[in-house]
């Protein structure tokens, strides 16, 4: 059976996405609180006051602001977010924030969904309700994955996308992923990457880098694309046409984007 990473539950998305008609409305616990939690639209996602809504999922916790990051810091949970960052930390995990860390008027808010997954919480939606939200166990989960699939996840990021920005990176991991979901490529992370079914599939595998100490953002990358992140759709397939004169990719798949020096197709 495939092993597929996918968007689907609570811990593998960034972001709440409310349709535009959505009610401006959001019970925590059965109290609305959407003025009190700073609560408001960021294109389709809803943003909530860290400090607001931390306090309500984790009481036991301590939110403090120290070297322009606000931090969340109690028994069993050690969250961190700073403004302009497309990520949060939480513990060992990354959760990818497409529109960033946000800081307005002094409050730094973050989507409702990445803190709920953050502190163990639950979101549900509903279009006359709103946005609701339940508290659970103040803490994240454990990681939806294993050392070996961030080792070698964060590995082939490096050596393929040094240089590229973090969506270009977000965009790698996704078409290794991409891959261990296809029925054409093999069902492993590692097994996509050492691939030799039609020659070596990734040129750092023939050259040795995918083995060498990735950089801390391919790390985050890693991490944020195994938690349920995505770049460039359904690509299974990557090139930088101005570094190869390999261009069959070009000729025989369709094209989907460009992100950095990477063209992307499937």
């Amino acid at each position: 059976m495939k092993i597929k990473h996918t968007l689907c539950g609570l811990a593998l998305a960034a972001a709440l996405v409310l349709p535009a008609s959505a009610a401006e409305t959001l019970s925590i616990n059965g109290q609305d609180l959407w003025e009190q939690a700073r609560a408001r639209m960021v294109g389709d996602t809803t943003y909530v006051s860290l400090r607001t809504v931390a306090g309500l999922l984790a009481p036991g916790a301590q939110v403090v602001w120290e070297d322009g990051v606000a931090r969340v810091q109690g028994a069993g949970v050690a969250l961190s977010a700073r403004p302009g960052d497309q990520w949060l930390t939480v513990n060992d995990r990354a959760l990818y924030i497409p529109d960033g860390v946000q800081l307005e008027d002094g409050v730094t808010s973050v989507p409702v969904r990445a803190l709920a997954t953050a502190l163990g919480g639950q979101v549900d939606w509903d279009r006359d309700a709103g946005v609701t939200l339940t508290s659970g166990s103040g803490r994240p989960a454990a990681a939806p994955y294993t050392e070996e699939e961030l080792y070698w996840m964060s590995r082939i990021i490096s050596a393929e996308s040094q240089g590229e920005p973090l969506l270009g990176k977000l965009a790698v991991g996704t078409v290794v992923l991409n891959r261990v979901a296809s029925d054409e490529f093999p069902d492993t992370i590692y097994d996509v990457i050492f691939d030799r079914k039609w020659g070596v599939q990734f040129a750092p595998v023939a050259i040795g880098t995918v083995y060498n100490e990735p950089t801390e953002e391919s790390v985050l990358a890693a991490k944020m694309v195994l938690e349920g992140a995505r770049a460039a759709g359904d690509s299974l397939y990557f090139i930088a046409p101005d570094l190869t004169d390999n261009h069959w990719t070009m000729e025989h798949q369709t094209y989907v984007t460009t992100i950095g020096c990477h063209w992307f197709y499937k």
